[in-house]
């Protein structure tokens, strides 16, 4: 299976000993041949197709966002609600947006340990038809141990939820919640996830936890990207 041009060509640098891979897409000085301009060429479509490769992935029609109005990175969550260091990642994610004010967080649910996580992510999506999507996550986040069913309709309890437009929701919107976690379960795959967590800030892929210094950091080098994409 062909890997996206997101990571199709990738350098790694250490952020609080988190692995942060990119991809390169812009092509180096050179004569100006035949050749050359013909490589040229194809950095650009390479280019062009790593850019509406992450737009698939963070334009989501269904996936949950955080979204500010004049947000300018966005970080692209990849969960489960059973992993442990999803559950450690989560509160470092929150205290960067709360701090930082101008990133997107989209939580794409990935549920690959079970019915239980297929269960909560699930419900997780649906809870954002009633505006309720940031207190479900939260209490799912924060629920020890393994989940069940009970667990689940605790959480919710404690986030709010109307548990019966929830289930209403659940089937009025079951193809589009499935189509969602399908095309996320595929872009995981094409991308070379080995589980959860992952991120993609900006640019950037962590493939694993990372702290609010290293997401911090990762934020900084991915204005840096688009201000020198931009000419800036």
């Amino acid at each position: 299976m062909a890997r996206w041009p997101l990571i199709s060509a990738i350098s790694a640098v250490l952020l609080g000993g988190a692995a942060i891979v990119y991809a390169q897409t812009a092509s180096e000085d050179g004569p100006s041949t035949a050749a050359a301009h013909g490589q040229d060429d194809r950095d650009l479509a390479a280019s062009e197709e790593a850019m509406a490769a992450r737009a698939a992935i963070a334009d989501d029609p269904i996936a949950p966002k955080l979204e500010p109005a004049d947000y300018d990175v966005t970080i692209v969550f990849y969960t489960d609600y059973q992993c442990p260091f999803c559950r450690k990642v989560h509160p470092e994610l929150n205290r960067l947006a709360e701090e930082d004010g101008r990133v997107r967080i989209v939580y794409r649910d990935w549920p690959i340990f079970g019915a239980a996580s297929e269960e909560s992510a699930r419900a997780a999506i649906a809870s954002q038809w009633q505006d309720k999507h940031a207190e479900f996550n939260d209490a799912l986040m924060q629920t020890q141990g393994r989940l069940d069913s009970a667990k689940i309709r605790a959480a919710a309890d404690r986030a709010g939820v109307d548990w019966a437009r929830l289930q209403r929701d659940m089937d009025a919107r079951r193809s589009d919640i499935d189509a969602s976690i399908g095309r996320t379960s595929m872009q995981a795959a094409q991308m070379g996830l080995q589980g959860t967590p992952a991120l993609l800030i900006g640019p950037y892929m962590v493939p694993g936890a990372i702290d609010y210094t290293g997401l911090s950091k990762a934020v900084a080098l991915a204005r840096e990207f688009n201000a020198e994409a931009q000419g800036g």
